[in-house]
């Protein structure tokens, strides 16, 4: 019993003249809140009973208004028995399972049941990634019995229905609460929720319906797909259970590199190297494409490295969308490491003409003649 000091009303948060409608609720939710199955916390259970106590007094009418006229004084010609401890909730513990266990109930295991979803990861080339291609790919999922159809028992066999259940896949027992009567509906054990028995189970699947089976599939890729794309094929994961629908399967995309070529979202990138001479004085290089081709670049006189050349509409195709990405010419300085007499001689005349200092005071081969000679 609940000292003089606590007041039902408080402790299920309530008005006084609740209705009984309002009283039920707020007991509810704050059941369900503090349940010790529910609520770890040591407070739990001591404020489950409080819960519980208040309730069984406010939700009877003669006690009600006995506690209302009186208080606490006025409940004391009443028997509480035990105290409530949870199991005078009576069915409260399939209740509260039904709210928040997350069990199966009967009803649900007879429903068609969705396939799972399957997965497979294949390997592309780099020109297979853009332009697309058509892969084939095995794998192993789960079908629906060839030799019983899906059926679980031997061709020809009959299965009887379930006499626990009659049939439904389901048993329902009543039971009685402070909420009213409540149905528990649970899953036959019997026959598994199938509703019959199986007394000849198929040879191939052992009863089950399904079997895994090795399959080929051809694949589309489309063109555009990049590394580490997913592409999703409705329908070819594993038959449902039941009759209900397959799961689907998922491809998954590894793209090789290529050899010259890197890839930024819809665009290539192309790394054109230039020596000082042709970065300085300009050329005319051919860029390959990856259609095959090479197209000419004009590559003009001064050209500092890092400019970056664009060609339009030779990128990788748009995913869904049509049109091409860019070309892009990213022009790079290299500094040449191996010289002849002769280029080192060129080069030093060449800085002199710029006023800068030669490395090391070397004035080259052609230098050293003309001092030999004086």
């Amino acid at each position: 019993m609940a000292t003089a000091r606590q007041d039902y009303y408080e402790i299920l948060g309530v008005s006084r003249n609740a209705s009984a409608e309002d009283v039920k609720k707020a007991f509810r939710r704050l059941a369900m809140k503090y349940h010790p199955d529910r609520n770890s916390e040591d407070a739990a259970e001591a404020r489950f009973k409080e819960i519980g106590e208040a309730y069984e007094v406010l939700s009877d009418p003669e006690k009600r208004s006995m506690y209302d006229r009186f208080g606490h004084a006025g409940l004391q010609g009443f028997d509480f028995g035990r105290g409530f401890n949870g199991s005078d909730l009576g069915g409260f513990g399939d209740i509260f399972e039904a709210f928040f266990s997350g069990t199966t109930t009967g009803r649900r295991t007879r429903e068609a049941q969705r396939g799972a979803d399957r997965r497979i990861d294949i390997e592309l080339d780099f020109e297979m990634a853009v332009f697309g291609c058509e892969r084939d790919i095995e794998l192993e999922r789960v079908e629906r019995c060839q030799r019983c159809a899906g059926n679980g028992g031997e061709p020809g066999s009959k299965s009887p229905r379930c006499t626990t259940c009659e049939g439904s896949g389901q048993v329902r027992r009543v039971s009685r609460s402070f909420f009213g009567q409540f149905v528990n509906i649970a899953t036959c054990p019997h026959c598994r929720g199938e509703g019959r028995i199986i007394t000849d189970p198929c040879k191939e699947c052992r009863g089950s319906g399904r079997e895994r089976k090795q399959r080929k599939l051809s694949v589309k890729i489309p063109a555009g797909v990049s590394d580490g794309a997913r592409m999703r094929l409705n329908g070819e994961g594993d038959v449902g259970a039941h009759g209900g629908s397959p799961g689907h399967l998922y491809v998954y995309m590894s793209v090789h590199p290529h050899a010259f070529f890197t890839r930024e979202e819809d665009d290539l990138i192309y790394e054109l190297e230039m020596n000082p001479a042709q970065a300085a004085l300009g050329f005319e290089p051919r860029i390959p494409t990856l259609d095959g081709d090479e197209v000419p670049l004009r590559v003009p006189g001064g050209t500092q490295s890092g400019h970056v050349f664009t060609m339009r509409g030779k990128g990788v195709p748009r995913l869904h969308t049509g049109g091409r990405g860019d070309l892009l010419v990213r022009a790079s300085t290299v500094t040449p490491t191996d010289l002849t007499d002769e280029q080192r001689d060129l080069l030093q005349r060449l800085a002199e003409s710029f006023g800068t200092p030669v490395a090391n005071g070397d004035k080259g081969i052609f230098g050293k003649i003309k001092d030999a000679l004086g």
